[in-house]
């Protein structure tokens, strides 16, 4: 490896120095309860806002609280707002490159009764690592871009790119379409003279080598309604006479996937890009063990033979089905011996690129109907797509990623893996289009950080040398 520029070395020196500092940034941040899920938190939210909002100033950028609208929810007669989007601009140097940069503020419902061994909204350090709500998801990472831009400033290195700035506080909450609107109209004034987009709302795809995103699987998600009767029944007193909508649903649902995990909707395969020559090659050298996949996973056996080239394909580059529950049916502990009139099964399909959604939509929907017709049930069903989210990669050989490469390499002395990822957020695509720049993701945080999950955390050592990968991710950009 070569050596380490002047300026780096003093910038990972001085954020070596300033680690319990950077600690107690997260802390507080970590305290507000920025639960984006519960309308009547949104107070929280907004707390949050203005929090990283008052941090961006005090660094010296122009902030702007932006309107996203209100909530359907009326308290005392009047609608609930949401909360307020960051837009801040650090730097208008015309000499200089200028990155947009995403993040979140808000974080799933938590609770020490969900099963945490700690109080979710107090960050507990304990070996080596940092458990908190938020800590990986996102709001150490959206702390560390602030922590590595303070410390520029103090150490008086003139930061070496321009910095948008977008913030939100309702990611966690599937209203997709709130920023994905602003972007839009914001795209020829806040956005304008953009260069590049850096996402830092991912993770390593292990726990000891870094990498970097070039893709994101879409999502359409559906709702399949059975309906028997006008309202629940007593199974002892109509059990055997009438045709139960539960037992339709069930059926309908176990044929839309089979054992191996394979999606059984003819058509669904048809856009699928072919493999290239190199593909194999480029999943063969990523740093992934499928034994200690398992461990997190805590699964006994996993599908695709165990065969790790095909394990990861089967995450990134093909689409998935899934089932996520039924509504209306009973699912407390116990037994209610009901039969109930109307449920509604909830399963989605991700997508990968080049997939469309129209004719997705139109496979699902001519095959549930045949076998709705195969099943010969005299019950009603209804068929709803309920919301979608497009795919999106971007050019993994771009100068854009090449300097983040580099960056990596000055931090961790590797080469990162190059990897996509099996989730959806539809802000990469959105910003992708809005600026028609290269879009990056660069994960901070490790695979088994449990965002989302009880215990969730950041290792120390994510969250310290993170900071130092944006600070020479910055330093390269600036280069370009």
């Amino acid at each position: 490896m070569s050596e380490l520029p002047t300026v780096l070395n003093q910038l990972f020196s001085y954020i070596d120095d300033n680690k319990r500092a950077y600690i107690d940034v997260l802390r507080t941040a970590v305290a507000i309860e920025s639960v984006s899920l519960w309308p009547n938190n949104y107070g929280e939210v907004q707390r949050m806002v203005e929090w990283t909002a008052d941090k961006l100033k005090a660094l010296g950028a122009d902030v702007e609280l932006a309107d996203i609208g209100e909530h359907e929810m009326m308290v005392d007669g009047k609608r609930i707002p949401f909360p307020n989007v960051i837009l801040a601009d650090l730097g208008k140097d015309p000499n200089k490159k200028t990155i947009v940069v995403y993040g979140h503020l808000d974080v799933q419902p938590a609770s020490k009764e969900d099963g945490w061994n700690t109080e979710p909204f107090e960050l507990t350090e304990k070996d080596g690592k940092l458990y908190g709500r938020g800590a990986t998801d996102n709001k150490g990472p959206v702390v560390c871009w602030m922590n590595v831009i303070e410390a520029y400033q103090k150490l008086g290195i003139e930061l070496p790119v321009n910095v948008k700035f977008i913030f939100e506080g309702m990611e966690e909450s599937d209203r997709d379409e709130l920023l994905v609107n602003l972007v839009e109209a914001r795209k020829n004034d806040f956005l304008a003279n953009t260069d590049f987009v850096c996402i830092t709302d991912n993770y390593w795809l292990g726990k000891n080598r870094p990498c970097l995103g070039y893709g994101l699987r879409g999502i359409v998600c559906y709702n399949v309604e059975v309906e028997c009767a006008r309202q629940d029944l007593h199974s002892g007193v109509f059990g055997g006479s009438v045709y139960e909508a539960m037992s339709d649903l069930c059926w309908l649902l176990s044929t839309l996937v089979d054992k191996e995990t394979n999606i059984t909707i003819p058509g669904i395969e048809r856009d699928i890009v072919p493999l290239l020559p190199i593909e194999n090659e480029m999943y063969e050298s990523i740093d992934y063990d499928v034994q200690d996949y398992k461990n997190v996973v805590g699964a006994n056996r996993l599908p695709h033979n165990e065969n790790k080239t095909r394990i990861l394909m089967a995450r990134w580059r093909y689409p998935a089905l899934s089932i996520h529950g039924i509504e209306g049916a009973y699912y407390e502990p116990g037994f209610k011996t009901v039969i109930p009139g109307k449920v509604i099964g909830k399963f989605s399909i991700r997508l990968v690129p080049n997939q469309d959604i129209e004719h997705i939509n139109e496979c699902v929907t001519k095959y549930l109907n045949e076998k709705w017709a195969e099943r010969g049930s005299p019950n009603i069903l209804n068929v709803s797509l309920v919301s979608t989210v497009k795919p999106w990669t971007e050019n993994p050989h771009h100068p854009h990623y090449e300097a983040a490469k580099t960056a990596i390499r000055h931090v961790y002395n590797v080469e990162p893996d190059m990897t996509r990822e099996g989730c959806s957020v539809s802000i990469a695509l959105s910003l992708q289009e809005a600026t028609g720049k290269n879009v990056i993701l660069i994960p901070l945080g490790a695979c088994d950080d449990g965002a989302h999950s009880q215990n969730e955390k950041i290792d120390v050592y994510n969250y310290i040398e993170g900071t130092k990968l944006l600070g020479a991710y910055m330093y390269e950009v600036g280069k370009l």
